[in-house]
């Protein structure tokens, strides 16, 4: 008899709601910080969400400085976390039809909710097949950037409602001899394609077998100036290095998202940490967004960990969430189910963290180059000082004296 099947734990939200009241306002400020306030779901986003079977929450920032030379820049941010629709047995075809239908619906669920700007999953427009190692059919699943189905799809999304759309996709570059790339195409609000950012950071751990697909990205740290904001896109396991973010907010982001496709057991206690971190020491809003459910492959494999063969990933836990510069963030969305999240931000706030806490006047920028400079010479000697009374490997040191009994008071 087969063991029953594991039932996720929804949330850490849902937990929180069998706490008595006046117990449950205090841990969510602890957890949380005191910045964000819920409001109201408009009823035909409800609606949808009930039909469709998708969450939706929607947060508000307060506490940001009324300033007297600069009107408030208020911008609602989305993020949209969901399952692949059918499981990737499937045709490529019928999944890339299904993925886009469910988009189209969580996408206009955003509008719904007066949605600004709204970043995609990691490779939303596909399963994340690269736990298989296998090139076929997964690589025929790989699109260009410019002209694909899913750049097309979505370019009618923004001009429609007047959204920008970063679209993390398996790019296909025709021009350098179809290599494959992690990409995140930035759409306009008027549909044009603003850019595009490859990955700078690529996992090589359990079974996140991305390096058998594409190569780490080569353009840097793009920062991409929309109607609603300078946003900078550290893509999942970038995550990890807070260099990575770093250089995204010294490009002048506003805003950071970063569409990951990341596990339960190995990221997870990390999740609600990293992006939280960076939104504070570069006086940014972050945005994580997950993946979520289970995905389960025709082959079985293994990636050298001494696991046994099996055909699926593992459980991608959803959680996205939104972390102002201040330390404050959202409370996240479901493990378990597709979902949209509309934050309600103003951009001040990155400024007036900068003038509070002096963050960038503090930074010793110069100092910490000079020390990459010369770290990522052959050459490089660590800066260690070394306690001399410690052994030198190879030399025999004194033995010390023994200590005298101290005479005992009587």
């Amino acid at each position: 008899m087969s063991a029953p099947a594991k039932v996720e734990m929804e949330s850490v939200e849902s937990s929180l709601e069998n706490l008595p009241p006046q117990d449950k306002t205090f841990v969510q400020k602890i957890l949380y910080g005191d910045s964000f306030s819920a409001v109201e779901i408009p009823e035909a986003v409800r609606q949808m969400a009930a039909q469709n079977d998708f969450e939706v929450k929607a947060f508000k920032q307060h506490g940001v400085i009324p300033e007297q030379t600069r009107a408030p820049r208020i911008v609602r941010v989305g993020a949209i976390q969901n399952k692949i629709p059918v499981q990737p047995d499937a045709p490529i075809q019928e999944q890339l039809r299904a993925l886009h239908e469910r988009m189209a619906v969580l996408i206009q669920a955003a509008a719904g909710m007066g949605v600004n700007v709204v970043c995609l999953q990691e490779g939303w427009n596909i399963p994340f097949f690269m736990c298989t190692r296998e090139r076929y059919p997964w690589c025929e699943m790989a699109e260009s950037a410019t002209n694909g189905p899913t750049v097309l799809f979505l370019q009618e999304l923004a001009r429609t409602y007047n959204m920008v759309i970063i679209s993390p996709i398996l790019e296909r570059d025709e021009v350098h001899m179809n290599q494959i790339k992690n990409t995140a195409v930035v759409i306009s609000n008027n549909g044009g394609i603003i850019g595009k950012h490859s990955k700078n950071h690529i996992p090589r751990v359990g079974d996140f077998n991305e390096a058998s697909y594409y190569v780490e990205g080569t353009d840097g740290h793009p920062v991409f100036e929309t109607a609603f904001g300078k946003i900078g896109i550290a893509i999942c396991y970038g995550r990890h290095h807070p260099l990575n973010w770093q250089a995204f907010a010294l490009n002048g982001a506003e805003m950071i998202f970063n569409p990951s496709a990341t596990v339960a057991g190995l990221s997870e206690p990390l999740w609600g940490i990293e992006a939280r971190n960076a939104a504070i020491a570069n006086s940014v809003y972050t945005i994580g967004v997950n993946r979520v459910g289970c995905e389960t492959y025709p082959n079985a494999f293994t990636s050298g960990n001494g696991t046994p063969a099996h055909k699926d990933f593992g459980w991608f836990f959803g959680s996205s969430y939104l972390a102002a510069p201040n330390g404050s963030r959202t409370p996240g969305l479901s493990r378990t189910h597709d979902g949209v999240l509309c934050t309600e931000i103003d951009l001040n706030l990155c400024r007036q963290c900068q003038d509070i806490w002096s963050f960038p006047m503090t930074g010793r920028h110069e100092m910490y180059a000079k020390l990459l400079t010369a770290y990522c010479r052959d050459d490089f000697v660590p800066q260690t000082v070394r306690d001399p009374s410690l052994p030198v490997a190879g030399r025999q040191q004194p033995q010390p004296a023994q200590a005298q009994a101290s005479p005992v008071c009587k």
